[in-house]
Parts: structure tokens; sequence; C-alpha cells
């Protein structure tokens, strides 16, 4: 592709069904805003383009769940993701939402534009079908066995553990996510995208995107994988009540597939924002269009998205989609639904004014080609020896000093002292001029680790110079060469204060207030002229940087900690207690098929405990089965304390008939395991609560 004239960046549309975590911006958001940010800084012209995506399965399966509507869940959710992105400093150009009626208008008038294209094809087949809650089941509604890795947590559409491109009826064991039963197949009609008519072009169009910009390994060989497996006519609609109508006759209960709804909404975002000029960036050749993903998305904007660009013939094509591989927590996979992350509004109120410091360790630790792992210590120890101990503190230094010998403003030099201390200043003159180059080029490889590392080596340049001048001691003997040391270091600082925006940009706006440099001196460091002469005045020092001890993180590891305790109870508590005793109750009399069938047993949370009044045997719980709570009591005070068993999963027979027990309707009976002490029966694995044993 030749030098573009306009960037059109997006970042992967969130599911507004709930809060954002560290592997979250880690993937796709932090960054494009380097990216975005460091292409602004150019002066390129940029869009960036967000929002939330309102219509996935995971919204519908939520709201279900809860008992609520989704518009109740996008309502709390996308306002609240919206400000934590800018409190963290993700300058999206405008973060959008798919409920909008615009969005839903553009949506439809794609899909009618291929549908009168003849693009799809229109056909009736066999779809699983969920027989309690009467109706289709989308992918996301189904998991079982992966046929191609045994993964047992496959969804319909997709392997997470793989990456393999499913369909609904490949899984085996398929189970409904609404009741947790085995759904059967029924007829439906449906409106499918033949992408095997499509597999010469995308590899065409890969080789050519190639040829322009390296893709990273892992983006191509995924795209080369589902390629090689030959790509099959997908469906373009679902049976579903939520989401983008489809805009045909006899289409009713039907609506867009998710994957063709929500990549249009990067189209629609950019027509609110510029309802004028929004098809120079979409359809315009001369536009670069970038997407910033998390790998899990990677053939949806790979395959799936451009496929549908090319079959409408007017949009322009992504030139690289640099997704980035997965963040790990602590050791451990993040897990929105076990809430084993991190959770960016948690971290803005628990850590204020810090914005810059998660920006940086993520960055840091940026898992660009292979999964990383974030660690609090790992955040603890990058704050406070590389912002503290190199960045802070040689701007610390440097200011302090200018305001100590100089009353903050450097003053002339005689051409002697200058030239003594320039012949001691050659490495510091030839990081400055490397410096800008070897940035640039990491930017545009979506290096950001390294980009981020050009600038932290930058200041350890400037600290060696301090070192190797002493001004502090060189003063007392020489003002003159100590005021050029410091103009230098000051000259240094300043391509800091520019150049670390895209990365840190609340603390390149306090760099830049320190340093009184205003848009004129802001351009002459970019374009490498900027110089400290005589005169130049110096603000208020001011502290870039706090260590963070160890009293603010400890919480933080110990939260994730009684998690992952959490997480591996059932594991460990089988292990724990050694059988004493090979004597076996005798077994009951046999029962059919059918009675067993009768039992409703329920997967839920113990999430209160208390003592029952006279009863040194019972604890009165509440035990949260998803859709609603119930009041249980049980005989189990002999064996637990209400503190050892908050957040315990169980298994409840929910369909016992109600009894009551010391004046308390107990509202079914805990499943336990007893060997002269009681133990929980639970799924090994914490699954949602509400899910049905059979």
């Amino acid at each position: 592709m030749k030098e573009p004239k306009r960037y059109l960046v997006t970042s992967a549309l969130p599911y507004a069904n709930g809060p954002q975590h560290f592997g979250h911006l880690a993937g796709a958001y932090i960054p494009a805003d380097i990216y975005v940010r460091y292409l602004r800084m150019m002066g390129e012209d940029v869009l960036f383009i967000c929002g939330s995506d309102e219509h996935g399965a995971a919204i519908t399966i939520q709201a279900k769940k809860e008992g609520i509507t989704p518009q109740t869940i996008i309502d709390k959710y996308h306002p609240l993701n919206k400000e934590c992105f800018r409190k963290i400093g993700i300058s999206f150009d405008i973060y959008h939402r798919t409920s909008e009626k615009l969005h839903h208008e553009t949506s439809s008038d794609y899909f009618k534009t291929l549908y009168d294209k003849g693009v799809f094809i229109e056909k009736e087949s066999e779809q699983l079908f969920d027989e309690k809650f009467q109706q289709f089941l989308a992918d996301r509604y189904i998991k079982g066995t992966c046929p191609k890795c045994a993964n047992e947590d496959a969804y319909g559409d997709q392997c997470e553990k793989c990456g393999s491109d499913l369909s609904p009826t490949e899984l085996i064991n398929p189970v409904s996510t609404l009741s947790g039963e085995t759904p059967i197949l029924k007829t439906t009609k449906h409106w499918y995208l033949p992408m095997d008519k499509y597999e010469g072009v995308i590899r065409e169009w890969i080789d050519k995107a190639q040829a322009s910009e390296k893709w990273k390994k892992h983006v191509l060989g995924q795209c080369l994988s589902w390629l090689d497996q030959g790509l099959h006519a997908r469906s373009m609609t679902r049976d579903l009540d939520w989401g983008v109508k489809v805009p045909l006759e006899g289409a009713d209960g039907k609506v867009l597939y998710v994957w063709l709804d929500a990549p249009i909404g990067y189209i629609s975002a950019t027509k609110a924002l510029i309802p004028d000029q929004w098809e120079t960036y979409w359809k315009d050749d001369e536009t670069k269009l970038v997407h910033f993903i998390g790998k899990d998305n990677i053939v949806f904007h790979c395959i799936i998205f451009p496929i549908l660009l090319m079959a409408h013939g007017e949009y322009v094509l992504p030139v690289n989609v640099p997704a980035n591989q997965f963040m790990n927590l602590e050791g451990n996979k993040m897990s929105t639904s076990r809430n084993y992350a991190v959770w960016l509004y948690e971290y803005l109120k628990e850590f204020p004014g810090q914005e810059d410091v998660l920006r940086y360790a993520l960055t840091a630790n940026m898992p660009e080609n292979k999964d990383s792992d974030f660690s609090w210590k790992d955040f603890q120890a990058r704050n406070n020896n590389e912002l503290v101990g190199i960045f802070g503190n040689l701007v610390n230094r440097v200011i302090v000093l200018t305001h100590k010998y100089f009353g903050g403003t450097i003053p002339d030099i005689p051409t002697e002292a200058e030239q003594a201390v320039l012949e001691q200043a050659e490495e510091v003159y030839a990081a400055l001029q490397a410096f800008p180059h070897e940035l640039d080029a990491a930017i545009h490889r979506y290096e950001f680790r390294n980009a981020l590392n050009e600038v932290i080596n930058l200041a350890r340049v400037g600290n060696k110079f301090l070192t190797d001048t002493e001004p502090w001691k060189l003063f007392k003997v020489d003002a003159d060469k100590t005021a050029k040391v410091l103009a230098i270091s000051l000259e240094l600082i300043a391509r800091l204060a520019v150049y670390c925006e895209p990365f840190l940009p609340f603390t390149s706006a306090r760099l830049k207030k320190m340093l009184l440099l205003d848009e004129t001196a802001v351009q002459e460091v970019l374009a490498g002229s900027f110089r400290v002469k005589a005169g130049y005045q110096v603000g208020a020092k001011e502290l870039l940087f706090s260590k963070i001890d160890d009293a603010q993180i400890q919480p933080q590891i110990d939260r994730l900690a009684t998690i992952q305790q959490v997480l591996q109870a059932a594991k460990e508590d089988a292990a724990s207690t050694p059988v004493e005793s090979t004597s076996f109750e005798p077994l009951k009399p046999e029962i059919t098929y059918e009675d067993f069938s009768k039992l409703d047993i329920r997967t839920g949370t113990i999430t209160t405990a208390v003592k029952m009044k006279k009863a040194n045997k019972l604890l009165q719980l509440t035990v949260d089965l998803g859709f609603e709570e119930r009041t249980v009591v049980s005989g189990i005070a002999e064996h637990y304390t209400p503190e050892d068993i908050i957040g315990q999963q169980v298994l409840l027979l929910a369909n016992l008939a109600p009894r009551k027990l010391r004046g308390v309707e107990s509202q079914g009976m805990i499943l336990m395991a007893s060997d002269k002490r009681l133990h929980f029966v639970a799924p090994v694995d914490v699954i949602d609560n509400g899910q049905v044993i059979s």
C-alpha cells in the first residue's frame, strides 16, 4: 500500500454485559490508543472508532439468568465502560452503541444490499432447539465438547481453546446454556453467507496485505488454518428476539448474526461521528484500516468481516489486524465468569492518580506475540524501579537542580563551557538523534513493548549523563559547565515529555507543564530542532510518580488468592480427608430412570450462612440459584462454621417439597457425601448457578 492519506483505527467492540478487566485493556485498547496517539502526534489524519456491542448472545443469556431485560444490562454497563475508558486515557473519537437507531438502520441496509445482490443462500436446516425455553439456540447458547481438541467448554461457533470454527451441530454432547438440558433438532430457515466462494480472494487479499505490511505470525497462522480446513457457508441470521431485525418479509423472530451486526458497528459509529464525511474513511482506497483485537476475534476480523466487505464491493479492507494474545493473571487464566480478574473500574477507585502506572505495566508486559502474565509484584517493581527510579528520578533531579542553582532559568553560557560539555554529551546526542527513528519503526511494526523500551532507555541515557557529569559537584567549581549539563538534560527530558504521550498521556501533560512547553516547542521537539538556550525557564517541580509499597498491593494479591482457593476448593476437599474405614452403607432399593428424572438438582452458591437458635446442628443458608435465591436449613453446623462456607458452590435438590424446621421454611436440600464427616458435592470447576445436573 502506498503512503495513506488517512488512518481508520478500530478497537473490538466490547460486550456491554460487564466491566472491563486488565486483559481487555492489554489486548485491544491500550495498543490501539498508543498507535492512534502517536499518529495524531505526528500530524496524521486518523479516526479512532469503538463502542459497545449490545446484541451478543452473552447479553441475552445474562438477562435471562438475572430475570431482567437486555436493555437494563446494556444501560448499566455501556456508561460504566465508556467512563472507565476515558479515565484510563483511551482516546476514542467516538464510543458508540449498537443499540442506537442509526446502527440498526446501517446494519439493515447493509444486509439488504447483500441480499439484493444475491450474495446470500436461503435454506432450511435442522438447528438445536431448547424445548424447555421454546427457542432455537444461537451459537453462544450452546456448549459442548470440541470435536477437534476435546475441549469440553467449546461454544457453538468456535472453540476458544484451539480456535477452530465450529457449527453447533458439530459439538459432542451439546447442552443448552439456558436450561442445561440436551437440545433437540428442529427445522428453521436462515440466510447463509457462502464463504467457500471467497476462499481464493481472501487468500489473495492476505498475501497482498502481507506484502505491504507484515502480519503477526499467530494471526496469519490462524487465518491459514481456517482456509486450509476449507471455508463453509455460515448463517448470517439467528432465531432471537434481541438484535437487529432481519429486514425481509417472512423473517419474523429473526435477527442479524452478531458477527455481521457488530463489525458494521464500526461503520455506524463513523457515520454518527462525521455524518457528511464518513464515506471518505470507509470507501477511499487511500485509507489505511487497522483493527485492534484479541486473538479470539481473529477469524471474524480476518475472514468473515472482509468477506462481507468484499461482497458489498464499496468498502476498503483492513491493511493489518495486529491481534494480541491473552494476558494471564498471577499465573492463571483470567475469567470473567469466575470473577478471576482485576476490573478496571475497581483499579481506578483503589489507585487514584496512577492511571499511567497501569498503562505502563500493561504495555511493558503486553501479550503481543504470546500469552503474558500480570502480577501485582511486577506492577509494583515496574513502578518503583522504572517509573520512579529511572524516569521520575531523572526529571526530579534536573528540575530541582535547575531551580537550586539558577532560579529555574538557564543563564548565558560561555562558548568554551558549552564546547567542553558537548564533548562529554556525544552519547546523549547520538541517543537523541536515533531515538525518534527507533520509536517510529517500533510503532509502525506494532511492537509497543519495544517502543516503550525506547522511551525508558532514553531516560537511562539521561541518568547516566548526570552520573558521569555530577552537576551537584561540578557547580562548586564551574557554574557555566553545570548550566550546560542541565540545558542538555532538559533537552532530553523535553523529548521524553513529548514522545511518552502515546504511552503515558497524563505524565506527558504534567511534564510539558513543568517544562513550560507550548505547542511551538512541541513541534520543534518533533522536528528535532528544539534547543535549550539562555533564558529558558522551567516551572515548579511536580512529583510524576510515587512509590507503591507492599501494603497497597497485598490486599490485591490476597483477594486473587482467595478466589483461587474457592475455585480449587472442590478438588482440595476431595483429596484432603483420607477414608478411615472400608465399610460402606448398603445400596438403597433400585429405582427406575423415571424416578431419577423427577429429581431437579441445580448448581448454586451459598451467599449467607447463620447458626439457627437453639439448634446445634442446623445452619440457615441462602443459596443463589442464578434465577432466584432459596432459603435452606441444613444440618451441617457440626462440620462447618458459617464463615467457612460463604462462596461454596453446592448441588441443591430444588424440587423437594418445602418443610419447616425450627419455624423456618427450608426450600430444598443440599447434597452431601459422608464418611464420618460431611463433604460438599459440587462440580470440579465452578460453573454458572442454576445449571441442571443430569
